[in-house]
């Protein structure tokens, strides 16, 4: 599975998944670009799925009409050390993720 990694994620956080083929924003030539524009960016380029930690995103983005999904990581703080417990969820839902949803990972 392709996956992007908002900036607001540690680029570290993209060694935890090891299964997938996981980018970041920076890398992918996204970074600065707004919710809409970047999920458009994303999407065009093969993306499957966008993790961000930006707890707000649900409310400011629709996905319904969109082929990426949206992962929401709601954690105490982006460090990595509170990002890794998160981890197994986030590989189980990237297992059954469908186009155009928003998932908040707990």
């Amino acid at each position: 599975m392709k996956v992007l990694l908002d900036e607001c994620l540690p680029i570290d956080f993209r060694h935890s998944f090891p299964g997938h083929d996981v980018h970041t924003t920076e890398w992918a030539g996204f970074k600065g670009m707004k919710n809409g524009k970047l999920l458009r960016a994303a999407e065009d380029d093969g993306y499957d799925v966008f993790l961000t930690a930006d707890q707000g995103f649900p409310y400011q983005q629709s996905t319904a009409d969109r082929r990426i999904a949206v992962l929401v990581l709601c954690a105490v703080t982006n460090k990595i050390g509170d990002l890794l417990p998160l981890v197994p969820s986030v590989e189980r839902e990237l297992s059954t993720l469908k186009q155009g949803s928003v998932i908040l990972v707990r």
